[in-house]
């Protein structure tokens, strides 16, 4: 098969969808890989090292034109016409961007492999994990510096002084995303809640954490009586392939301190804090009833190297998958199949029609067909 490997062009994002180990893999199984050039320069791999991997070196539109095309983020507008028919695997989070590239891809008939709805054998994402976790670092680690009074935040540090624990760290979430932000605010030193559904979460993450782990049941009433006195909020609520529940309602952030941060991770998919919007990396926050919000929709992308290593190691063998077998991949591996979110010119994935109220455009296309 001739698989494209894309640069991407939204905003600050350096990741790239394959490493030149990645190509090489392909090409030991026949596979012709067609690098768009300087793909993967922001992540510290050149042109020259996917060469002798035996890839070939393209412009763009040739590196679109191939029956797989692997990227990281989602095609933006300018990306719409290269959308014809082929296998696109990447981020979509089609739920939590504009109708424009759901849209684009059914007019392409585009096959969308979305990452982010693709489960492993025991119901996990082991794609969207990678990600998930470095965005969870990041959390912290952002609100950590907008904390800073000379950055607009209350100047309080999130750390341990002289063994007392400082600055409360709030994390609605307890999955791959509020599991790195609770390791990350504890190792600093800060007070750690967590909110979540399963008490037995809980025991969990104090027996793998830390025992002074605050963890309680997620309700409205619990939420608001904690944000009183949190530093920083972290939004990190996961709906597989739908569009994130405001569990923040903008009344309840107006009761937060001036000066304290928010960093939505579930953004991505529309984010879980009713004031939360989409930012990118070169204009990162926004200020409103006084909290600072970080709303960046592709965190990950801040750290390219790291993440792109993370993200092919466990991206590459469902790459593998496709090469060998096309489509074909996904009537053998019901996990493989759930990443399938249009094809064909229809939506194949039932919560991203039901984000956008079009159930007639929905159609679960027996894996036979496919």
């Amino acid at each position: 098969m001739k698989i494209g490997l894309i640069k991407e062009i939204k905003t600050r994002e350096n990741r790239v969808g394959l490493t030149p180990a990645g190509a090489e893999a392909l090409t030991v199984h026949g596979h012709q890989v067609y690098v768009e050039q300087g793909a993967g320069l922001g992540s510290g791999f050149a042109d020259s090292a996917y060469q002798q991997a035996g890839a070939c070196i393209v412009a763009t539109a040739e590196a679109w034109d191939q029956a797989l095309v692997v990227k990281v983020k989602e095609p933006i507008a300018a990306e719409y016409p290269y959308l014809k028919g082929q296998m696109v695997f990447t981020y979509f989070h089609l739920a939590g961007v504009p109708w424009g590239l759901t849209e684009a891809l059914l007019a392409g008939k585009t096959s969308a492999i979305a990452y982010e709805t693709l489960e492993d054998a025991h119901g996990r994402l082991p794609l969207l994990a990678p990600m998930s976790a470095v965005a969870g670092n990041m959390a912290v680690q952002m609100g950590c510096h907008y904390l800073a009074a000379h950055n607009g935040g209350k100047g309080v540090m999130l750390g341990s002084v002289m063994g007392e624990r400082y600055g409360k760290v709030l994390i609605l979430g307890d999955g791959v995303v509020g599991c790195h932000a609770a390791r990350t605010a504890i190792g600093l030193g800060a007070h750690v809640a967590v909110a979540g559904l399963l008490p037995e979460k809980g025991e969990l993450l104090r027996r793998d954490i830390a025992a002074e782990i605050d963890y309680f049941i997620s309700t409205p009433a619990a939420i608001a009586e904690h944000l009183q006195d949190t530093d920083l909020l972290v939004g990190a609520i996961l709906m597989p392939g739908a569009r994130a529940q405001h569990v923040v309602s903008a009344a309840m952030v107006q009761t937060m301190q001036p000066g304290s941060v928010l960093v939505d991770v579930s953004i991505d998919q529309g984010g879980c804090i009713e004031t939360a919007h989409a930012t990118t990396h070169d204009d990162p926050v926004y200020v409103q009833a006084g909290v600072i919000h970080y709303c960046v929709s592709n965190m990950p992308g801040a750290y390219p190297r790291t993440a792109t290593l993370a993200l092919t190691h466990a991206t590459l063998p469902y790459v593998l998958k496709l090469a060998d077998q096309g489509l074909n991949a996904l009537s053998e591996d019901s996990g493989f199949a759930k990443a399938l979110n249009t094809y064909q010119g229809y939506i194949t994935y039932k919560p991203v029609a039901e984000a956008f109220g079009v159930l007639d455009k929905y159609s679960r296309y027996p894996l036979a067909e496919i």
